[in-house]
């Protein structure tokens, strides 16, 4: 049982404690516990690690999933400390069902915060309204923030270097705070605990006639979406989108889906896309270590406007043009394909029928303009037609790219 963390929850109960176990007072309480003696400066991760795994008394160690794992290094019937490990973990974007503090014990993370507006619940499990990021900054090293519970910390984090280690002070849990939401920009908020059996089942039936290659699949999927409830119908079309969209069927499924919800399936579609990039980038993630390019694809998943990410691409690397930067990166995470070249999910268009050396000067020259507002074409643009300039900026539009572009 490692002595810091019993002294720093020690020194947390004592201060709860004298305020009463407030549940309004406990993220103050464990943001200055952790800031006052910070586990970054305090703890040897090695000797921890060594200690935990040859010493078997240990608090209770929980069967969550969170963390990649989480160790719990202090309990007590009111509140706990883990330490949560992430190797390639990417949280979506949640709030929280329990209050306290986390710290960057090791590594360092992009932190988004988001607001949930207009919200219209649907059924008590998922609600409808505006996912809108408020703000997005880098977490280094030794910084703390506080945890509130419910929708007043709505946020989400991408660890960038391996491992990052987190130490959360929190509650057990705060009454009244659930379901702990997970946010779908740009329009639902969905309790991820949720499991309805029946459509759980459902989606294992179709991956079924998926994997027979049933050509009944399409039919079935659009008669269901025309006639489920919102919640339900929702999650068979998010469950299908990627096979429909394979069979060139998604567009029929996504229509039946608006006609019968209306105004209310409003905003559904750029939920479902959005969604469907975000788990692309994450996809990529796992195959990609280095930092600064783990950093790149934080702020393509992360950043909604351009000038954002250059301003944070900037405040990291100020030694060299935020464009500069980006274009390096963007080099060295290409590719060779059999028909060209691709950065990352971008692929160069075999359509314009450009010979694969030519191809990266081209793509790199367009990528530069395209972030430059497009104002003057360099040479490497100047001989191809307007059209098939047009057409590389599609490329880049519909790739985790779209940021640098639009």
């Amino acid at each position: 049982m490692n002595a810091f963390f019993q002294e720093l929850g020690h020194a947390v109960l004592q201060r709860w404690k004298r305020e009463n176990f407030s549940l309004a007072g406990f993220p103050e309480i464990a943001r200055s516990a952790l800031d006052e003696r910070p586990p970054a400066e305090h703890v040897d991760l090695a000797a921890f690690m060594r200690e935990f795994l040859l010493n078997d008394e240990q608090p209770f160690q929980t069967l969550s999933g969170f963390g990649q794992p989480e160790l719990v290094a202090y309990t007590h019937p009111r509140f706990y400390i883990q330490l949560l490990f992430w190797l390639d973990g990417t949280t979506d974007i949640h709030q929280h069902e329990f209050s306290g503090a986390f710290h960057v014990m090791a590594g360092s993370s992009i932190h988004a915060h988001y607001e949930f507006e207009n919200a219209q619940p649907v059924t008590p499990h998922l609600r409808v309204g505006d996912v809108k990021m408020k703000r997005i900054e880098l977490l280094e090293t030794g910084r703390t923030v506080p945890i509130i519970s419910g929708p007043r910390c709505i946020h989400s984090l991408f660890h960038l270097d391996t491992p990052s280690v987190t130490v959360v002070v929190r509650t057990q849990n705060d009454p009244g705070t659930g379901p702990q939401f997970n946010y779908l920009p740009p329009r639902i908020a969905m309790d991820p605990v949720f499991a309805d059996e029946l459509t759980m089942r459902r989606k294992q039936l179709l991956d079924v006639l998926e994997q027979i290659e049933d050509p009944s699949y399409p039919e079935l999927a659009q008669e269901m979406i025309a006639e489920l409830d919102f919640e339900r119908g929702f999650y068979i079309l998010q469950h299908c989108m990627a096979h429909l969209q394979n069979l060139d069927e998604w567009q029929p499924a996504l229509e039946a889906f608006e006609t019968k919800h209306g105004a209310l399936a409003s905003g559904v579609a750029a939920t479902l896309e959005e969604g469907a990039r975000r788990d692309a980038i994450k996809e990529m993630r796992g195959s990609i270590a280095e930092p600064e390019h783990r950093f790149f694809l934080a702020l393509l998943m992360n950043v909604s406007a351009r000038a954002d990410l250059l301003d944070l691409v900037s405040q990291r690397f100020p030694e060299e043009p935020p464009v500069e930067t980006i274009l390096r990166w963007a080099e060295e995470l290409g590719t060779e394909t059999d028909y060209g070249i691709a950065i990352l999910d971008a692929a160069f268009p075999e359509s314009l029928e450009i010979a694969p050396e030519d191809q990266p000067d081209i793509f790199m020259a367009a990528l530069r303009h395209f972030m430059e507002g497009g104002k003057k074409a360099p040479a490497a643009l100047r001989s191809l037609p307007v059209p098939q300039v047009q057409h590389l900026r599609a490329v880049f539009a519909a790739s985790s790219l779209r940021v640098l572009v639009v």
